[in-house]
Order: C-alpha cells, then sequence, then structure tokens
C-alpha cells in the first residue's frame, strides 16, 4: 500500500504522495495560495419517522454500534478531552474485535499512551490505520512502517476542515460525555468524569451517519447546557466510567523549575514587554507545559505593575489561566480544552470562561477564526531551521512521537514565539533544515532560547520596537552555530527508507510534508 502513489514537489520543495491510500491529494502551493471549490460536505438526512421513541438508551456499546450497522471498511471517530485517562476508543475497537469487524479507519482528534493498546487491532487488521496525531507507542509504531495504510496528521482545525469539506467521511462517531440525557444531550462540565467541555466532538457530531454518546452519568432530560446537541444523537450508552479526568492533566502542568527554562520565560516576557505587545486590551496563547506557564506567570508580573489587563486570554485552561481571570488581569478565558481540574470547575461555574471548537478558533475553510485576534501565542517545537520553519512531529531521528494539535493555527496569530531551549537531550534544537515541516517559517515570528533570541527578518517591526532593549538579540544562525559547538556537532541524521509512512496535512488539507519510515538501529 505504501507503494500505490508517487511523488511531487510541493511549493517548499518537500517530495509528498500525491494520493493516500488511493485518495487524491493536493500539494501545499504556499501560505493563503490554495482556494477551495464547491460545498460543505453534508450528513444524511434523518427524520423523526425513525426517532419516535426520544429515550435513545441503548443496553450496551455493541447494541449502539450493531444499530449504527458498523462493517468493514468503516470511519470511526472518537475525541481525545480525556487525553491519556481516555477509556472509550479502547472499548470501541474490543468490540469491533469482537464483532469480527475489519479495515476499520480510525479518525481520533488524538491518541495518547494509554491507546497501545489498540496496537493489537492495528496488527490483526481490525483497524487499518489511523488519521490522528500519533503520540508515543502508536506513533513509534507507525514510524517504523507496521501501519498497513499510510497515516494522516492533521491540525485540530485541518481535522474539523477535513470533515466539513468532505475529505473524510465519517461513518460512526463515539462520544464519551461525562454528563449526557436520554435524548442524546450532553456535555462536560458535571458528572464524575467532568472534563470541561466536548468541542473536539463537534464536527463528528455534525456531519457523522451515526452518532453515539457514551456516558458515566445519564440525567434526566434536559441535560444543560448542551455541547452536543441530542438532535444529531442516534444512542446513548451508559458504562461505569468512561474517563479518568486526572489523567487529562498529561505532561506537565506546574511551572518549570529549570533555571535555564524559567530564564527562557522571563526573557520572553520582558521581550513581548520590549516590543510595545503588553498592553491594555490585549490577548495571549499558551500552553499548559512548564516553559508556557511561566511565560503566563511572568506576562502576570509585568500586567500588575503596568496596571493593564488582557481582554481574553487563549489556550487549554489550567489554575494559572484561572487565578489571573479570578484576579481581574483577563477579561475572559477562550479554551479549546482544559487541562487540569481546576480548568474544569472554572468553565463550570464561571460564565467568563468560554468553551470553544476548533470550528470557531481554527477552521480555515471558514469566514475568520479567532486564532487571527490572538496577538501573542506562546508555541514549542521539537525543531526550527535557519529558515524559522517549525518541526512539531518528530524528532531528529524521524521518530513520529508527537501530534500537531493546534500549533499550526495558532500560526495564524499576529505575533507567534517558540521560547525553546538551544540543546534538548544533548541534541540542537536549531538545525539547517527540520526533519519534517510542520509549519513555514514565514508565519515564526520569535526564538527564544537561554542563550538569545532571534528575530525573523520578515518582522522588521520587532526588530526596530527593541533595538535598544538591552536584550540578547543574535541571528539564527549564530544560535545554530552555538547550539552544534555546545553539542560537539550537528544532529545526526536519521537512518530513513523510502517508503512514506504519514502525510502531513497544512490547515488547509494540502500536503506540506510526508514522514518517511524508520529503519531501527540494530
Amino acid at each position: 500500500m505504501y507503494l500505490d502513489y508517487k511523488l511531487v514537489e510541493n511549493a517548499v520543495g518537500r517530495l509528498v504522495p500525491d494520493n493516500v491510500n488511493g485518495q487524491a491529494q493536493v500539494p501545499f502551493m504556499g501560505v493563503g495560495k490554495y482556494h477551495p471549490e464547491g460545498h460543505k460536505a453534508a450528513p444524511p438526512i434523518p427524520t423523526m419517522a425513525d426517532y419516535q421513541d426520544p429515550n435513545k438508551v441503548v443496553g450496551s456499546l455493541r447494541e449502539a454500534l450493531e444499530k449504527a450497522g458498523l462493517r468493514d471498511g468503516m470511519t470511526i471517530s472518537t475525541h481525545h478531552h480525556f487525553r491519556d485517562g481516555d477509556l472509550v476508543a479502547n472499548m470501541v475497537f474490543d468490540v469491533a474485535h469482537e464483532m469480527g469487524v475489519k479495515d476499520i479507519r480510525w479518525f481520533p482528534s488524538a491518541s495518547f499512551p494509554t491507546h497501545e493498546h489498540l496496537i493489537q487491532y492495528l496488527e490483526d487488521g481490525t483497524i487499518s490505520h489511523i488519521e490522528g496525531s500519533m503520540n508515543g507507542p502508536l506513533g513509534r509504531y507507525t514510524s517504523e512502517g507496521k501501519m498497513k495504510k499510510m497515516a494522516v496528521l492533521r491540525s485540530h482545525g485541518g481535522r474539523y476542515q477535513a470533515v466539513q469539506d468532505g475529505e473524510v467521511h465519517i461513518d460512526i462517531a463515539v462520544i464519551a460525555a461525562p454528563c449526557a440525557d436520554p435524548f442524546g444531550n450532553a456535555n462536560a462540565l458535571y458528572g464524575e468524569s467532568a472534563c470541561g467541555l466536548l468541542g473536539f466532538a463537534l464536527a463528528d457530531s455534525q456531519y457523522a451517519d451515526k452518532v453515539i454518546i457514551v456516558t458515566d452519568n445519564l440525567v434526566e432530560f434536559p441535560c444543560v447546557p448542551w455541547q452536543i446537541h441530542g438532535n444529531y444523537v442516534d444512542s446513548v450508552v451508559v458504562i461505569d466510567k468512561i474517563g479518568i479526568p486526572e489523567k487529562i492533566v498529561s505532561g506537565t502542568t506546574k511551572i518549570t523549575k529549570s533555571p535555564d527554562r524559567l530564564y527562557i520565560a522571563e526573557l520572553t516576557a520582558k521581550f513581548c514587554d520590549a516590543a510595545g505587545l503588553i498592553r491594555n486590551g490585549w490577548s495571549f496563547q499558551t500552553g499548559a507545559g512548564g516553559t508556557s506557564l511561566a511565560v503566563s506567570y511572568y506576562f502576570a508580573e509585568i500586567m500588575r505593575k503596568k496596571g493593564v489587563k488582557a481582554r481574553f486570554v487563549r489556550g487549554g485552561g489550567n489554575k494559572y489561566m484561572v487565578d489571573m481571570l479570578h484576579e481581574g488581569l483577563t477579561d475572559y478565558i477562550l479554551d479549546g480544552q482544559t487541562f487540569d481540574l481546576d480548568g474544569v470547575a472554572s468553565m463550570r461555574e464561571d460564565s467568563h470562561h468560554v468553551w470553544t471548537s476548533p470550528f470557531t478558533s481554527y477552521n480555515y475553510h471558514s469566514k475568520g477564526n479567532f486564532a487571527q485576534l490572538v496577538d501573542v501565542a506562546i508555541l514549542g517545537a521539537t525543531e526550527v531551521d535557519v529558515n524559522f520553519n517549525g518541526n512539531v512531529v518528530t524528532h531528529s531521528d524521524g521518530y513520529m512521537l508527537h501530534g500537531i494539535g493546534g500549533w499550526q493555527n495558532a500560526l495564524f496569530s499576529k505575533t507567534v514565539i517558540l521560547p525553546l531551549p538551544l540543546i534538548r537531550d544533548r541534541i540542537p534544537v536549531i538545525v539547517d533544515e527540520v526533519t519534517t515541516l510542520v509549519g513555514p517559517g514565514e508565519l515564526i515570528d520569535v526564538i527564544i532560547t537561554e542563550r538569545g533570541i532571534a528575530i525573523n527578518p520578515l518582522r522588521q517591526d520587532l526588530i526596530e520596537a527593541t533595538k535598544n532593549s538591552g536584550l540578547p538579540i543574535r541571528s539564527i544562525e549564530e544560535l545554530k552555530e552555538e547550539a552544534e559547538r555546545i553539542a560537539g556537532g550537528k544532529p545526526q541524521k536519521p537512518h530513513l527508507g523510502d517508503e512514506i509512512v504519514a502525510a502531513i496535512k497544512w490547515v488547509d488539507g494540502t500536503v506540506i510534508d510526508a514522514v518517511r519510515r524508520v529503519i531501527p538501529e540494530d
């Protein structure tokens, strides 16, 4: 299956497959160059004649899947609001395996180490391939060419775009909901498994042929607020436990204690202040990693001293953002997924903590999205190169161990800053050319390391604003050379085969790069 394509060169000089699993592809044309035609996809027209009983509760997940008509070759989608605490996706494929169904395309909004359980179903043919981020064991499995068909990685917004545009047709969507009523209205605000919101499942509910809600907290109609509308739902399944909320805290949600990374975070905040970006009514987006949280901490310090507040902050909601909201340092949190239980509680209790979705925040095939309104986006990367191109999917060894998430989408913020250690695990982070090109350098404005700050030459306004700031402004080439001196040279080239194991989509559905099979070292 890997050889059933031709390689074509796209606008950034990367060789990408002309088709993926038999589906023709459009090579990346450049930022803003691809203009789609046609109309949005549409699900089948339902009729109330087939839904006479508003009580949609069925006896088991198997009964729901059988009722939905699960058969070979279908596409099943799931969402990842529970992150590494998800229990439902594994259950779905346990049932599919029991039913003897084969060649399922799994279309998750993301996967996590807990989904290593599904490798057995990739091995036996229950699942043919995955179109969604592959973290940890699934990424390693795919990188070594073990998956039957080619994987596809998309951003959060790109996933919504793919469903909306008809590129991916979902046969059955399975939505794990911490609170639901028998009609199918659902939210993630209440119940023992509360995880905050269900925005990643929005496209699934709107466009899938069949929609199954799985809950461990069935309440009497109406379940309000309804983040998922029961009018889209076919069946409701009640089980003992759908997820482990404590495990939405994947990775670190505590401020880093590393002196180098604290310095990088402080330098980032000082740069934003010197550049005139921190002002009354500004907005910013940060993640939940230790360095990003430290940046938020230093932002808050500067805002207090200047007597300014943000109009809104974006990101995965967490304790530090919630504290800013309660202190009055921001008017709103616009939350795409909650990263800790403080964030869940705040979303439930505070009307200024607003849930969003990939449609509102990130969908590129729309009439604008929220990312455009963010003044400063603080993002990470596994690698950047001298042309400011960014990689978040693979490491320099070629292994695909991370998803794209909202990273590509957030590049459309007004100023994009990557605070990064110059060296990670004794390997330089700034390289001649990224192993996998996930984001074009024209959209990445500033790289901030413990050894200095590199500003993209395209941003002369930032260069001019900070030239007398006293900050350690350097060229990206200087930073790369210093990293190589410290590390003892450039990173070793990965040992790759010719086969394409995954296509990397850009936000508009075009193919920006491809991941080749890793040949493991003996």
